[in-house]
Order: C-alpha cells, then sequence, then structure tokens
C-alpha cells in the first residue's frame, strides 16, 4: 500500500524539480540589462495611447465560470456513459437527478440574465 503512495510522491517530486529548474535556469540565463525602451508597453508597433489597465464588467467572468462549470459537468456525463452498463437503473436515475439540477441552474442563471453577452 505504502508503494501505492510512493509513486505519488515521487512524480510529486519530479515534477516540483523540473518545474524548479526551469525557473532557476531562466533566471540564470536572462538578459539583464533593463532600458526604458524594453520596458514600455509594445502593442504590435503602434505607440501606446493611455493607460493599459482597463476594469471589465463582471458580467464576463459570470459568464466565463458558467461555461467552466458545464464544460467539466459534461466530463462526468462522458464518465458515466463508459460505466452506464455497470451501474444499472440505480445510474440512470442517479444521473437524471444530476442533469435536473444542472438544467435549473442554467434556468435559474438564464432568468437572471447571466448569460447575456451585451
Amino acid at each position: 500500500m505504502f508503494s501505492d503512495y510512493a509513486v505519488v510522491g515521487i512524480t510529486i517530486i519530479v515534477s516540483l524539480g523540473f518545474v524548479a529548474v526551469a525557473i532557476v535556469s531562466a533566471w540564470l540565463v536572462r538578459p539583464k540589462r533593463p532600458s526604458k525602451l524594453k520596458q514600455s508597453t509594445y502593442e504590435c508597433g503602434e505607440k501606446p495611447v493611455g493607460s493599459g489597465w482597463v476594469q471589465y464588467n463582471v458580467r464576463f467572468y459570470l459568464f466565463a465560470l458558467a461555461f467552466v462549470v458545464f464544460d467539466v459537468e459534461i466530463i462526468f456525463l462522458f464518465a458515466w456513459a463508459v460505466v452506464f452498463k455497470d451501474l444499472g437503473i440505480f445510474g440512470l436515475i442517479e444521473m437524471a437527478v444530476f442533469i435536473f439540477i444542472l438544467l435549473f441552474g442554467l434556468i435559474w442563471a438564464w432568468r437572471k440574465g447571466a448569460l447575456k453577452w451585451v
């Protein structure tokens, strides 16, 4: 049993080591001669006008969050479809309840206006 956890632990340690080596090596080989031109904003050769900070409407974040939630739920539907024969009628009822909850959330978000783009 310990060997199963050891494999996961070693994988995590090795992956963190790769990340650390990449960050340190990039820090070591980067040029360290900053200038005003290098630190200026570059927009496809155009001179920057105004501030680069823009305040976005919160609806864009709500729309993106709704997309991510429903995208993840589609992954659950795919996993359920793979093992559908093993689950039987209980799995069908459970997925029907799950889809009902998702549809209820979608209808609620639609009525609140969270899905309106503009």
